[in-house]
């Protein structure tokens, strides 16, 4: 193998440029910031956000993060724009152009273009001297002394500024619209990170079977009802309300303490008071309990009456880990 040293020397002198260039953008939040937060907050429309080249790439991005935390916004391609698909813009919509230069041809022809529709425009720029910062309503400066690429050409440093600019807008909208966990999980309902926010502990547990015996019931059958169940363990029921739980380890401690079972019952071997959980928990709260207790299934209440079991398989099976 070779020598792996200077590719990491040069992948943290990356990783440095740019996190200084991060860090020297604090200075750089100034008015013009908090006043296009404001603006965007009071719209009535969507935010539009264009670009081209890389800018174009971070405009998407942003775009999805705004979307995601509660600001309606669409993707306009700068080059798009000019050749037909200027109608993306409505009446209401505030408009954020994204451009390093803030001088390229295409911007220099959107520009005007934009104005004349009467929205407020909004320039993520590193250059606030330029064409779009001197046209733009307001200008947030996306300022970096270098790229990371040696050459000081390729757009590194630069575009990971924009991209953490967009950050700081979406976070300030979302903290002024009291964007909660509950708003969060109804603009991503697929994934883990919906799951997390909005799946109970009810919605997989009705899944299951719902292994169940009694007091009095002779240990062989407390077996059957394990296996034919497959989820290790069975509740202790009486008068639909739990009273403990035989699993496969008091099983194996009863096999390893008797040589004959054949008169021994369930509540000889059953554990008492079992680690529990609402059906309406959330089902992140089950893992939490079995991760606290080294346990990898609960059982479930419902009203106080035995509800079902959920194991720490369905956990995984629905990605919550």
């Amino acid at each position: 193998m070779s020598d792996q040293t200077p590719i990491i020397d040069i992948a943290k002198k990356v990783i440095e440029i740019e996190a200084n260039a991060i860090k020297n953008l604090i200075p750089l939040v100034d008015k013009d910031f908090s006043e296009t937060v404001e603006y965007i907050y009071n719209s009535k429309g969507r935010v539009v956000i264009t670009g081209i080249g890389k800018s174009a790439v971070i405009a998407t991005k942003i775009v999805a993060t705004l979307n995601s935390t509660g600001t309606p916004s669409i993707f306009m391609h700068a080059a798009d724009a000019i050749h037909g698909d200027l109608g993306t813009i409505q009446s209401n919509d505030v408009v954020i152009c994204i451009s390093k230069s803030g001088n390229t041809p295409e911007i220099k022809v959107l520009v005007p273009l934009i104005k004349n529709g009467g929205n407020k425009l909004i320039a993520i720029t590193a250059n606030k001297n330029s064409f779009l910062g001197q046209q733009a309503n307001f200008t947030l400066n996306s300022f970096v002394e270098k790229e990371a690429c040696p050459n000081n050409l390729a757009p590194t440093t630069s575009t990971t500024a924009q991209l953490v600019i967009g950050d700081a807008l979406a976070v300030c909208l979302l903290e002024m619209k009291g964007f909660s966990s509950k708003d969060f999980a109804k603009y991503h309902p697929g994934g883990a990170l919906g799951k997390k926010l909005y799946l109970r502990v009810s919605d997989i547990s009705s899944n299951n079977n719902k292994p169940l015996i009694t007091p009095e019931t002779s240990v062989k059958q407390a077996i059957v009802e394990i296996s034919e169940k497959m989820l290790g363990v069975t509740a202790v029921i009486e008068d639909e309300k739990i009273l403990g739980v035989v699993t496969d380890g008091d099983i194996r401690r009863m096999l390893n303490a008797h040589d004959n079972i054949s008169e021994l019952k369930a509540k000889d071997i059953m554990s008492s008071n079992p680690k529990r959980i609402e059906a309406n928990a959330m089902a992140v709260d089950a893992l939490e309990m079995m991760e606290a207790n080294e346990i990898t299934q609960l059982l479930v209440e419902e009203n106080g009456k035995y509800a079902g079991i959920i194991h720490l398989h369905d956990l995984i099976k629905e990605g919550i880990i």
